[in-house]
C-alpha cells in the first residue's frame, strides 16, 4: 500500500467524503495466483513468484487499495500448522489443515505456541522481512498485522462441525481451547507489528462468528475479540466475516473494529443501520455470481446500484461482500473501478 492510499483509507475512517469513492479488495491465493498465471502451490513456495504476483496486481490496478496489501500467507494453514496441523498442499487447489484434536478431553493438554518460531508463522515473516527492501522501493510499504480469528482457527483445530457442536455440548472445552487461541493471535499480531514499524493496522479475518446467535457470540466471540481489537492501538482495525453478519456488526465498535467487511446478502443500508455511522462500510456487492461470473455490465450496474442505495457515502469503500473469489477476470474489474469513478462525479459534498 503506498502512503497516498493509507493517507486515503485514514481520510475515510475520519469520516472524510473522499472523491472518487475509494475501491478495496482484499486480496490473498484464493485469487491471486490464478489471476497472475500461476498456480497456487507456487504462489505459496516461491517468494519471487509470490512478490511479482503482487508487485502485477498493484501496477495494473494503481487506483485500488489492495488489502492488506503483500498478504504474506499460506491459505488456512498459517496458524493452524503453529498447533501441529497436518497441511495438505495441491498443486492448485486450496490447501488444507486437518484437525489436531479429536476429543474434548484433549483441550486441557494443548499449550499456546510460539509464533516466532512454530509452525508456518517464521515462514510469513521471513517472506515479508526479504522483500521488504524491494516492496518499498516500489513505493509501498507493509501495513497490516494479518491473522484469522480465534473461531476460526478452533474450527481447524477441533473440526468446524465439532465446534459448533460443542458451544452447545462441552462450553467449558470450548473456551478454554478459544482462550489459548485468543492468546497466540495476539501475540502474533503484536509480534508481527514489532517487526515491521509501518504496520498501523491490523486485518482479522473470521466468518465463524458469523454462524453464532447473540448469546452464543456474547460467550464465545465477544470477549475473544475485544482483547484483540484492542491489543494494539492502530488506526485501522479490520474485521472480515462473510457470513451472517447482524450481531457481529451491533458489537464492532466494542471488540475495537472500525472496518468492517461483510456478507453480500446484506445491504449497504442495513448493514449502517446495524454497525452504525462510525464504521467504514467495506462492501458490498456479490462476490461470485457478480464479480466472477456476470458480465463488466452486470458488475457497473450492481456497483451504481450499491452506491444509490446509500444518502451519506462517507466511511464507504467500494467492495465485494467478501475477499476476492477465484476467476474474478481482470475486464471486471476495470468495470468495477470505472462504474465508481461515473457515480462519484454525481456526489455532492
Amino acid at each position: 500500500m503506498t502512503d497516498k492510499q493509507w493517507d486515503q483509507l485514514l481520510k475515510v475512517i475520519a469520516g472524510e467524503l473522499v472523491k472518487p469513492l475509494p475501491v478495496g479488495f482484499i486480496i490473498d491465493s484464493p485469487w491471486l495466483p490464478g489471476w497472475s498465471g500461476i498456480t497456487i502451490l507456487d504462489y505459496y513456495t516461491s517468494e519471487r513468484m509470490w512478490l511479482e504476483a503482487n508487485f502485477k496486481v498493484v501496477q495494473r490496478f494503481p487506483e485500488v487499495i489492495f488489502l492488506p496489501g503483500f498478504w504474506s500467507e499460506f491459505g488456512m494453514c498459517t496458524e493452524p500448522a503453529a498447533w501441529g496441523a497436518r497441511c495438505i498442499w495441491p498443486e492448485d487447489e486450496f490447501p488444507f489443515a486437518e484437525r489436531v484434536i479429536h476429543d474434548w478431553s484433549e483441550v486441557h493438554r494443548k499449550k499456546k505456541p510460539n509464533c516466532k518460531t512454530d509452525g508456518l508463522c517464521p515462514f510469513v515473516v521471513k517472506r515479508l522481512l526479504h522483500r521488504q527492501e524491494m516492496i518499498e522501493r516500489e513505493g509501498h510499504a507493509i501495513r497490516f498485522a494479518v491473522s484469522r480469528g480465534p473461531m476460526n482457527i478452533a474450527s481447524f483445530l477441533v473440526g468446524h462441525t465439532e465446534l459448533m457442536e460443542g458451544v452447545k455440548t462441552h462450553p467449558t472445552e470450548v473456551e478454554t481451547l478459544l482462550r489459548i487461541v485468543t492468546d497466540f493471535v495476539t501475540e502474533w499480531l503484536q509480534y508481527q507489528a514489532a517487526l515491521f514499524p509501518s504496520i498501523g493496522g491490523m486485518l482479522v479475518l473470521d466468518d465463524l462468528i458469523g454462524f453464532l446467535g447473540e448469546a452464543d457470540f456474547c460467550r464465545f466471540a465477544l470477549p475473544y475479540f475485544k482483547q484483540i481489537g484492542h491489543c494494539l492501538d492502530f488506526p485501522v482495525k479490520i474485521l472480515h466475516n462473510d457470513c451472517y453478519g447482524k450481531i457481529t456488526a451491533k458489537y464492532l465498535r466494542e471488540m475495537g473494529f472500525n472496518v468492517f467487511n461483510f456478507s453480500y446478502e446484506h445491504t449497504l443500508p442495513a448493514m449502517r443501520e446495524w454497525a452504525g455511522s462510525e464504521v467504514v462500510l467495506l462492501g458490498n456487492i456479490p462476490p461470485r455470481d457478480v464479480l466472477a461470473l456476470g458480465s463488466p455490465e452486470q458488475v457497473k450496474e450492481s456497483v451504481r446500484e450499491a452506491i444509490a442505495s446509500l444518502a451519506d457515502h462517507r466511511r464507504l469503500i467500494l467492495s465485494c461482500g467478501g475477499g476476492m473469489p477465484p476467476n474474478v477476470p481482470t475486464i471486471n474489474v476495470d468495470a468495477f473501478c470505472e462504474a465508481v469513478a461515473e457515480a462519484s462525479a454525481t456526489l455532492s459534498g
